[in-house]
């Protein structure tokens, strides 16, 4: 512990807060270089978009015996991950900058792939190796992130919780899909 007190008097903190307005949420006392943490939150994004299209798609294409239960599972995946996209791009404008939307390069940004499989077994490995991708991809953001930018981190920390989830959730699938075969 230091001598130094725990808050800035109110006094600094009231004139801090009048400059440099135009900022908006970004106060001086943000320490992360922001156009990194934009480009990080954006290849973020763009993971969140592909893996919304590839759950999106293994709703609609599931097909066996297993296939309602693994379908119900694709849809309320989808519906999550469009949620963490939401999460996303809304930061990177508290940010000042432009959630990069554009399919024009999605798969090159995205940390995921845009795999489809020809059966259900193959699309249900295909999202959790995708889920898998997005768990250790998010843990080092988070790591990154640190103390600079705790707000961002604690979306991605969020968003890392519930993929942890969705792994579990594929990985239940995949061994319920292997024990009926």
């Amino acid at each position: 512990m230091t001598d130094q007190p725990f808050l800035t008097d109110v006094k600094t903190l009231r004139e801090r807060a009048r400059q440099h307005i135009e900022e908006g949420a970004v106060t001086e006392g943000y320490k992360a270089n922001r156009e990194n943490v934009i480009n990080i939150l954006n290849e973020a994004l763009a993971t969140e978009i592909v893996c919304v299209l590839r759950y999106k798609s293994h709703y609609f294409r599931a097909e066996g015996i297993s296939a309602n239960v693994a379908a119900a599972e694709f849809l309320e995946h989808a519906d999550q991950e469009q949620q963490h996209a939401d999460w996303l791009a809304e930061r990177i404008v508290q940010l000042g900058g432009k959630p990069n939307f554009s399919p024009e390069g999605l798969l090159t940004r995205s940390h995921a792939e845009f795999v489809e499989g020809e059966n259900l077994r193959e699309m249900v490995v295909e999202d959790l190796v995708a889920e898998r991708i997005a768990i250790d991809s998010y843990r080092e953001i988070a790591r990154y992130l640190g103390e600079n930018d705790p707000t961002s981190r604690r979306i991605i920390e969020d968003i890392l919780a519930q993929e942890e989830e969705h792994a579990d959730d594929m990985a239940g699938l995949l061994e319920g899909l292997d024990a009926a075969q």
